[in-house]
């Protein structure tokens, strides 16, 4: 806060591992303290992350009244073999009674579904997630299984025992997905983002938008503008709770990484999180933040390849030329629309 001043909190989001194992009072303490410590806009989105074994939806109602007002349930899948493989903990019951016990709790509701994984068709997905659309309220995040270095499942797939949809196959998986959501009211308006128009998710808004945000708890990170309004620090917290908890009864805080950014770090971590979005991003504040042009010959030839796509201006009267977002096809290689650009 002391860093910070002068600002309201549009959004506080408890996530990262299971929050909902947080007695309902400690919640409402750490929201206490949020409010002494800055001011907090009247129609602040307060989300926690909860995963849906029963114990824990049973304190729905508790969390409900300590200020949460939208709820983002971890259930990954509808179908029990996948839940079993993915390690989760909850079965399909469990899942469905979470995500209706939420609706009837909460003001504003999102789940999450993986896809992409083993052995699944597309016929199998279409059944799944318009199954999900069924339960959806207002918002549903769907990840595609990523199969990341030094874990089980990577060292699975390296041996041959883990079969994955391959890049076309998943590339189709993609498409259904964009198709289907978007049918039932809830378009994607970020990449593995969709909700009905208005309902998107605020606090992952201000990621996106590269905007403020400060992190504090273990394994937290945050991005905090400097006193002259241009640099931009990266702040990280400890990850492993019980050391976290030390630092911060020894120093008050549980810090551990605070970098400011170079100009063309604040520039590539923008087209990053802004291409990302469906609304795109807006070239001239690439050009504030970074302090350099994007050689306007590589945005055309991702036009002409159609990776990208020019956008109407948001304010009257600006320029046509400067907002760009990627388009389907670019949207599935993104990364390496990103790295075009940003050479």
């Amino acid at each position: 806060a002391a860093r910070t001043p002068n600002r309201r909190v549009t959004s506080i989001f408890f996530g990262g591992g299971t929050p909902s194992l947080m007695e309902p009072e400690t919640l409402a303490g750490i929201l206490d303290a949020i409010h002494w410590h800055w001011p907090v806009a009247p129609d602040a989105e307060i989300s926690m992350e909860a995963n849906p074994q029963s114990v824990e939806a049973e304190r729905f109602k508790a969390y409900r009244k300590a200020g949460v007002n939208r709820l983002s349930l971890g259930v990954q899948a509808l179908n029990e073999a996948d839940l079993k493989f993915l390690g989760r903990l909850h079965n399909v019951e469990e899942a469905v009674h979470a995500i209706k016990l939420a609706r009837d709790t909460f003001p504003r509701l999102s789940f999450d579904l993986i896809y992409a994984r083993p052995n699944q068709s597309v016929l199998a997905w279409k059944e799944e997630l318009k199954q999900a659309l069924d339960y959806a309220v207002d918002h549903l995040s769907l990840y595609q299984l990523t199969i990341e270095p030094d874990t089980t499942f990577w060292s699975l797939r390296e041996a041959g025992k883990l079969i994955v949809p391959s890049a076309d196959e998943a590339a189709e998986l993609y498409e259904v997905t964009q198709e289907i959501c978007e049918d039932a009211g809830l378009p994607a308006y970020e990449t593995s983002n969709h909700a009905v128009p208005g309902a998107e998710s605020q606090h992952n808004l201000v990621y996106w938008h590269y905007g403020e945000y400060v992190g504090i708890g273990p394994g937290a990170h945050g991005r905090l503008v400097g006193e002259n309004g241009t640099s931009r620090f990266a702040t990280a917290t400890e990850r492993n709770p019980e050391r976290w908890l030390s630092l911060v009864e020894s120093h008050e805080h549980g810090t551990i990484t605070d970098d400011e950014l170079s100009l063309e770090e604040q520039g590539d971590e923008f087209l990053v999180m802004g291409l990302r979005l469906y609304e795109g991003i807006d070239l001239s504040r690439y050009e504030a933040l970074s302090g350099r042009r994007i050689d306007p010959r590589r945005v055309e030839d991702l036009l002409t390849h159609n990776m990208l796509e020019r956008l109407a201006p948001i304010t009257p009267g600006s320029n046509t030329e400067n907002r760009l977002r990627a388009s389907k096809e670019g949207a599935m290689v993104l990364d390496a629309v990103v790295a075009d650009l940003a050479s």
